[in-house]
């Protein structure tokens, strides 16, 4: 059975979004992954560029509220700034609550190439926190 992992950021916009799309196309077999925010906007569109850039493709996500999530079983929640775990450093029903903070990359300024550079990186720093922390698990 697979164990629900939930990614909160503030505006479920980049890196919730991100840390979604790799944990369902690399470990989609052992996690059901879902992202959510605080607020709600939309899919930051760089994230769903340099996602594509790596073959995943998250151009059909939405932008989620967490709750949508209340009263659902969720193993673990990730909280993927310090806005996030400072709205919700519990989370009702989730088994465990882990804080790992990446910069966000809307924040970025700069030329095109230079905003999605940022965005690349924190990207790359997603994956190998997710590739870390959840990767030898059930392996």
């Amino acid at each position: 059975m697979k164990k629900n992992i939930l990614f909160i950021c503030t505006y479920n916009s980049s890196r919730s979004q991100m840390a979604e799309g790799y944990m369902k196309a690399k470990y989609g077999d052992r996690y059901e992954a879902f992202s959510a925010g605080t607020e709600v906007t939309r899919v930051h569109p760089m994230a769903i560029a340099v996602m594509n850039e790596i073959g995943i493709d998250i151009s059909g996500h939405r932008s989620k509220l967490i709750d949508e999530f209340f009263g659902q079983e969720i193993g673990t929640v990730v909280t993927v700034c310090d806005s996030a775990h400072g709205a919700c450093p519990f989370f009702p029903g989730a088994g465990e609550v882990i804080h790992q903070s990446f910069l966000d990359p809307s924040a970025f300024t700069g030329s095109d190439e230079e905003i999605r550079a940022g965005f690349r990186k924190v990207r790359d720093e997603i994956i190998r926190w997710i590739d870390v922390k959840f990767g030898s698990i059930h392996a």
